[in-house]
């Protein structure tokens, strides 16, 4: 069973593997660093579906079913699934997966959905709640645009800290231990609110969640930077990645040399318009399940925290001139179980 140590940690005695993933994107996720990764691309983002939001639902749908033909299962293999997207009553999941005839778990967590998901995935594997459960999270930009900020067709400017939604989905399938990734700790993030309003720059909104919950981590464990090959966070962006390592540093952690953020890792800055990066449920959820995990598997990396961060707003809040809380999620993920 979970071992609780310090503030906000669950150590996992019983170490559930990540049995299989699936990362699902679109034509300008194709186009970027790590496009040769992604398990299906569509050049067409509307994924031969009728709206925004059904292309979305077609995310899910597409992510869970590549997640569960490599692990060789099926639905009815699935005690629970948790999943959660960006759109209101977590529309995406809902209709993307009502079909299953699986038990589930709606969840939002903003852009930290994907470890929420997985942690819960994990924690109901570790004791001893299922034999199979899965974590799904997906975001699709156009659908993201018309919901937060303008419908496409506005041509509304975009802001040198603004970030671009991800199109794409995650999935990922959790077991009893049995291979690489194992999941070795949770610790669940506190909300933090620096009073940042500008929906335009959420990285600056998250960065001080991430820097908290990584804190409580190395507090908690008694562990330092130096033992793990990446700390990944999604996605803090240009803007919120630097706060993030001051932030850490004033408090005695570096990161220098092992942080990697998923909004800066899915697209080429450079090269592509995305400003100051990814964002979007469904980028840590690619860059995880498309990048990270698969390298773990292969032991490429050994020791991985992956720290999901959310900005927690909504458009009524947004509207209201309420400020922005952030929120982050950690995973300590291995290629060893102990």
């Amino acid at each position: 069973m979970a071992k609780r140590v310090g503030t906000a940690t669950l150590l996992l005695e019983n170490t559930p593997s990540v049995e299989a993933f699936g990362a699902i994107g679109s034509k300008r996720e194709a186009e970027g660093p790590l496009g040769g990764f992604f398990d299906q691309l569509c050049n067409d983002s509307t994924m031969g579906e009728q709206t925004w939001e059904k292309a979305e639902c077609r995310l899910q749908k597409d992510a869970i079913n590549v997640a569960l033909k490599k692990a060789n299962l099926s639905p009815p293999d699935l005690q629970y699934i948790f999943a959660g997207d960006l759109l209101n009553q977590c529309t995406s999941s809902t209709y993307g997966l009502r079909d299953l005839g699986v038990p589930f778990v709606g969840l939002y967590g903003a852009c930290s959905t994907m470890a929420e998901s997985l942690s819960l995935a994990s924690l109901f594997i570790e004791g001893g709640f299922g034999e199979h459960t899965a974590a799904i999270t997906s975001s699709h930009f156009c659908a993201a645009e018309r919901q937060f900020r303008f419908p496409l067709e506005y041509g509304g400017q975009r802001t040198p800290t603004s970030q671009w939604t991800v199109t794409g989905a995650g999935a990922a399938i959790v077991g009893k231990a049995s291979a690489p990734p194992y999941v070795r700790a949770v610790t669940m993030g506190a909300i933090k609110d620096m009073g940042i309003t500008d929906a335009n720059n959420m990285g600056a909104a998250m960065a001080p969640a991430a820097a908290d919950t990584i804190g409580r981590f190395f507090q908690d464990t008694g562990m330092a930077p130096d033992r793990f090959d990446m700390i990944a966070t999604g996605d803090l962006g240009m803007v919120g990645s630097a706060l993030l390592l001051e932030l850490l540093e004033r408090d005695g952690w570096k990161l220098q040399g092992r942080h990697a953020d998923c909004g800066l890792l899915i697209y080429d800055r450079q090269k592509q318009q995305v400003e100051a990066g990814g964002s979007g449920c469904g980028c840590s959820a690619a860059v995880l399940c498309a990048y990270i995990l698969p390298a773990i598997r292969r032991g490429d990396l050994s020791n991985v925290l992956f720290v999901a961060t959310g900005a927690l707003m909504s458009t009524t809040s947004v509207q209201q001139g309420e400020s922005i809380p952030g929120i982050a999620h950690l995973l300590w993920l291995s290629s060893s179980p102990k």
